[in-house]
């Protein structure tokens, strides 16, 4: 893409997010999401009615009687945005493509981020790691990430989110925010989910077309699929194999969210052809 031709979708990506995410988010992402991390203080005496599970038993063993550890809120923030940049996310059969929503969903989080003096980094990620933005401050580097998510070309279109998950768990060292935005066409993830949402604080964003959860009756029609290349023919005038297809999609969302319940992970979907705005409401309020 030519740079004059980036930077307007810059501007104009950054001219409707940013406003979005100083007028409806910052309130809410401060409320669901500021203060989740908690870091050690100092010790005292146990008192009756303390937490018995915050005794720190190698400073009772040494004084002979109970002492509690003391943890104040973290002051500073890290989020990451985990970004699924495989093929899939090209298709849409509506006015945006799910890379679109993409985004601009974190585009929105990232300036909900840097409003609250909080630091974003940013792992784009196909069945590898495609790059890796470490965190920081600031909305030049809030810019940079749009920059790289328009443009940006991925090595592989296939996805692999189990090998995300333990990149990052493995990297990012501190506690911090993360949300996974993607279609969630790979499912072989729970374990590793679950690992990672318990040193981390994990949400999951999915975003899908309508297209993919129900075929419509157009006839005979050629299928690509966008992370093995793979094409068939199939035909759409043929009611069984709508319903199979339909009923294939909801088997598969309901195993999608038992992974999400059996983690411990927030989660919202929405389709190309919602506001996105409502869902990360949903999110924002469903951890309030």
């Amino acid at each position: 893409m030519e740079t004059s031709e980036l930077l307007k979708k810059v501007r104009k990506i950054e001219i409707k997010t940013r406003g979005l995410s100083q007028n409806i988010f910052a309130g809410e992402y401060h409320t669901a999401f500021k203060g989740r991390g908690m870091t050690f203080s100092e010790v005292r005496e146990y008192q009756y009615g303390d937490d018995i599970r915050t005794i720190d038993w190698n400073v009772t063993a040494r004084f002979g009687h109970p002492y509690i550890k003391i943890f104040e809120e973290e002051r500073e923030m890290t989020v990451m945005l985990l970004i699924d940049v495989s093929g899939s996310r090209d298709f849409g059969t509506v006015q945006q493509t799910k890379k679109d929503i993409f985004t601009e969903i974190a585009a929105v989080l990232a300036f909900s981020t840097i409003h609250n003096n909080d630091k974003i980094g940013v792992i784009f990620f196909s069945d590898k790691i495609e790059k890796f933005i470490p965190p920081q401050k600031g909305r030049k580097h809030v810019l940079h990430i749009i920059r790289e998510l328009i443009d940006f070309e991925p090595h592989s279109n296939k996805t692999d989110i189990a090998g995300v998950l333990q990149y990052f768990t493995n990297v990012i060292k501190k506690r911090s925010t993360a949300f996974i935005i993607s279609d969630f066409m790979d499912t072989d993830f729970e374990r590793d989910l679950k690992i990672a949402n318990r040193k981390h604080d994990i949400a999951a964003l999915q975003v899908y077309d309508l297209r993919e959860a129900e075929l419509p009756d157009v006839g005979l029609i050629k299928l690509k699929d966008a992370e093995s290349g793979e094409r068939i023919w199939i035909d759409t005038s043929d009611k069984r194999l709508r319903t199979a297809y339909k009923n294939n999609w909801g088997e598969t969302q309901l195993a999608l969210q038992k992974s999400f319940t059996y983690s411990g992970v927030d989660s919202v979907s929405m389709t190309t052809s919602e506001d996105y705005v409502r869902a990360l409401m949903r999110l924002f309020k469903m951890r309030a």
